[in-house]
């Protein structure tokens, strides 16, 4: 997210990164190594956040894996501590009291304890002591904004109450032009960084010899009439987006080439999450997939960020916040 608020472009203001902090090790190094800022890494429960800097904006997601639908009726969601991690941003945003903030979730937490979650989360933010928020937020395809990827997220956007501020979330720009993953991949053998190939089994190869592009693992002899997760042994299409890049999970979760029998390099994963490619990622292959799996691509992000500047300066002006 802090990259796709980076890349943000408007004539008069640009966004700049005052505080950022992460919990994991490998993508905290990450970070350090494609930014120009630094990052606090550690748990964000331990952090005192009164000493921390004010900023305009405040922006984040809190975990999803609680909220997740692909845990099913299993995830405990808002009932444990990792889904009340929100009320952390709900702290760090009535102490700082920002213009505005965005949160980044998965589809799942719209269902959530049968839609409660949200709503819960919603007030929160709306109640924050002093000026409130008017809270929105919408269930957006990434793809319908260019990301050549099917990647459903729920962005939550608090405008502060006294703004006056009424946003609205950009129109879709690629709804029926997506941009393909042949698009994508286009010369990204060239890239040196993160692209290493993994060596797979030959069993696992034999399945993959069986599946066309943009199959999965239905189309292998004797699998048929399982019933298990599309992105098991999923094959990305030259000519569609990619289905959702995962940041984890065994049993053919990986992702694959739709020519050649193996799994996604990272950096065709960083390509498909719209990642430069002079950004570089540290840790080893499953660290780096992680990282990839769990991040906003910055081209999706960036839309939001450049409408919440338009906003700002048709509604208020820029000026008075220059």
């Amino acid at each position: 997210m802090d990259l796709g608020f980076l890349l943000a472009k408007h004539p008069e203001i640009a966004y700049e990164i005052v505080w950022a902090n992460d919990f994991d090790k490998t993508a905290c190094e990450t970070y350090k190594k494609n930014f120009n800022h630094d990052i606090v890494c550690g748990d964000i429960w331990e952090i005192d956040l009164d000493k921390t800097p004010k900023a305009d904006v405040i922006i984040g997601g809190f975990p999803c894996q609680d909220f997740s639908i692909l845990r099913g009726e299993k995830r405990s969601g808002y009932k444990s501590k990792r889904g009340l991690l929100y009320t952390r941003f709900v702290e760090a945003v009535a102490k700082k009291l920002p213009l505005f903030f965005v949160a980044e979730n998965v589809k799942g937490l719209l269902t959530a304890n049968n839609g409660w979650a949200i709503k819960k989360i919603k007030q929160d933010f709306e109640k924050v002591d002093h000026v409130g928020y008017k809270v929105q937020y919408k269930l957006i395809n990434f793809a319908d904004y260019g990301v050549p990827q099917n990647r459903e997220r729920v962005i939550i956007v608090g405008i502060r109450s006294d703004l006056g501020m009424n946003f609205a979330f950009p129109e879709p720009t690629h709804k029926n032009k997506p941009v393909t993953v042949k698009e994508a991949l286009k010369d990204v053998e060239k890239v040196k960084f993160n692209n290493e190939k993994m060596s797979i089994q030959a069993s696992t190869r034999e399945k993959l010899e069986q599946i066309p592009a943009g199959g999965n693992y239905k189309n292998i002899k004797g699998y048929e009439n399982k019933n298990w997760m599309s992105l098991i042994y999923k094959r990305v299409h030259p000519d569609l987006p990619s289905p959702t890049i995962v940041a984890n999970g065994g049993g053919g979760t990986w992702g694959y080439h739709h020519l050649e029998h193996r799994p996604l390099t990272n950096r065709e994963r960083a390509r498909i999450q719209t990642f430069p490619d002079n950004f570089e990622f540290v840790g080893s292959i499953s660290e780096v997939r992680k990282q990839l799996g769990n991040a906003v691509p910055p081209q999706g992000i960036k839309p939001i960020a450049e409408q919440l500047l338009k906003t700002l300066n048709k509604e208020i002006g820029l000026s008075k916040f220059l």
